[in-house]
């Protein structure tokens, strides 16, 4: 008898709870719900894949001598910074000084000769001139007058070779200058040494490496891109990219190398690229750019805020003509704060952003936007908007 009793007060107190649950839920199923709401609208996709890159110098190499003698010295040393047409070291010039001066004897000797040459060749033409005039007089001798004009002839073949003589030692001058301004290896443009390839007392041969040089100043990016993400890119365009300690930075494609590594299915892509403090940066240092994984598409997007995970999968609110109305959805990839909607709303369409997890189909809603005109609420409304504001603080602080 006493179970009988137990049971059936139970059963009591449950309904009793159900009713006095079920009356607040159907009064306030009329009053207007405060929420904010967001228009789902057209965005563009470009999705990225990060792909590690380098940096490169585009001038670097060995500086090598250009003629053969011993080396009397270097005047740099590793990691020393060197301006375009610095000294780098200095050859042994005492013999190249030598061929100079004989050099210079022969111009002087050849424009001698010249002059030499140039008055025989005037006194030729007077002796030719003379004879002329006793061409008809009894005096005239015509073998001698044939032997003025050989001699003529002849001096002005002198004063022709003398002419080319001195061109020749001219010649030969200028090369002797240029052989001892070789003698001081010079940086062909600003850089870093990297490394000494003699010392003084060698001997180098010409073409022998005397100093290995680095440009900071020509520094630009390569990264291998797979290939078949090239087709969404080109020449000019620009990308995101950022270095190791994470400085943003923006480049644009400078060429894309007709070069395919067979083992990686790569290609190597050259960018251009404002890089800042040259000084702190270096050949071969790792740099991330994010590469485009297919063409520019637009799509609908919605705000994650509106996205409600329910047990049938994401749904939204959306405002049909002042009630709440549920929709499910398909969603996508993410944009920032937006997800792509695949299908289940259209551009242009209302979704609650702000209040939707307190909805349920129907309730009317009364819309908060920034910058709305807001509509005076009732007392009823008034309390239920600051019985709702303290729950969802109440319910941020818990989180």
């Amino acid at each position: 008898m006493r179970q009988l009793l137990t049971t059936s007060n139970l059963l009591m107190a449950f309904c009793l709870t159900t009713f006095s649950i079920a009356i607040p839920i159907t009064a306030s199923a009329q009053k207007a719900s405060l929420v904010q709401v967001d228009e789902v609208r057209t965005e563009t996709m470009d999705q990225t894949v990060p792909v590690i890159g380098r940096l490169v110098a585009r001038q670097s190499g060995k500086v090598s001598a250009r003629i053969a003698g011993p080396v009397e010295e270097v005047l740099v040393e590793v990691g020393d910074n060197v301006t375009t047409g610095q000294v780098i070291a200095r050859l042994n010039s005492a013999t190249l000084r030598a061929d100079r001066d004989l050099a210079t004897s022969e111009v002087q000797a050849s424009s001698s000769r010249l002059s030499t040459f140039q008055a025989r060749l005037v006194l030729a033409d007077q002796e030719l001139k003379r004879f002329e005039k006793l061409k008809k007089s009894a005096a005239f001798n015509k073998s001698k007058y044939e032997d003025s004009i050989q001699n003529s002839v002849i001096a002005k073949a002198e004063v022709s070779q003398a002419r080319a003589d001195i061109n020749t030692a001219k010649a030969k001058l200028r090369r002797a200058e240029i052989n001892l301004a070789y003698t001081e290896i010079k940086a062909p443009y600003n850089a870093v040494v990297i490394s000494k390839e003699t010392e003084a007392g060698s001997y180098v041969q010409a073409g022998d490496p005397v100093a290995d040089l680095l440009s900071r100043d020509s520094l630009e990016i390569e990264v291998d891109v797979p290939a078949r993400r090239l087709k969404a890119i080109k020449a000019g365009m620009e990308f995101s990219l950022s270095l190791e300690d994470g400085t943003p930075l923006l480049a644009t494609i400078r060429a894309i190398l007709p070069r395919e590594n067979p083992l990686t299915r790569t290609r190597p892509v050259r960018l251009s690229a404002q890089l800042p403090n040259p000084e702190t940066l270096a050949d071969n240092q790792s740099i991330t750019l994010r590469v485009p994984a297919g063409a520019k598409r637009d799509v609908a997007t919605v705000h994650k805020d509106a996205v409600i995970q329910s047990a049938n999968g994401p749904m939204v609110f959306l405002n049909a003509e002042g009630h709440a109305q549920p929709r499910p959805i398909q969603l996508g990839q993410q944009i920032g704060n937006r997800i792509e909607v695949i299908y289940g709303l259209q551009v242009g369409d209302q979704v609650v952003t702000r209040g939707n997890e307190r909805l349920f189909p129907g309730i009317p809603l009364l819309i908060n936007e920034a910058g709305q005109t807001k509509p005076n609420p009732t007392k009823e409304e008034s309390d239920d908007q600051t019985s709702s504001e303290s729950d969802k603080t109440k319910s941020e602080e818990a989180s």
